[in-house]
């Protein structure tokens, strides 16, 4: 027997879509979500970059280069986004 499903997804979701944001999550938590993530792809190219050589490392590097230069703009919008301590 097939029952009705209490909260049918909506039409307007797209349906390729893999992945989604959910829409109350505030602005501090994406970005400490991104930062994180950051990290994860920046360790992972330091770590592939040491392991190839010439051009496809020197790629590796930038990407690594890159990342961390994007890194450290989200982490410095958290640093000014932080509610300073009441006491």
């Amino acid at each position: 027997m097939i029952k009705d499903s209490q909260n049918p997804p909506s039409a307007s979701q797209p349906t390729d879509q893999l992945f989604t944001v959910l829409p109350h999550l505030n602005s501090e938590t994406l970005l400490a979500n991104a930062s994180q993530d950051l990290a994860s792809v920046q360790a992972l190219a330091a770590h592939l970059a040491f392991g190839i050589d010439g051009s496809q490392r020197d790629a590796v590097l930038g990407i690594h280069r890159m990342v961390e230069g994007i890194q450290l703009m989200v982490d410095r919008v958290l640093d000014l986004s932080e509610v300073p301590a009441q006491q």
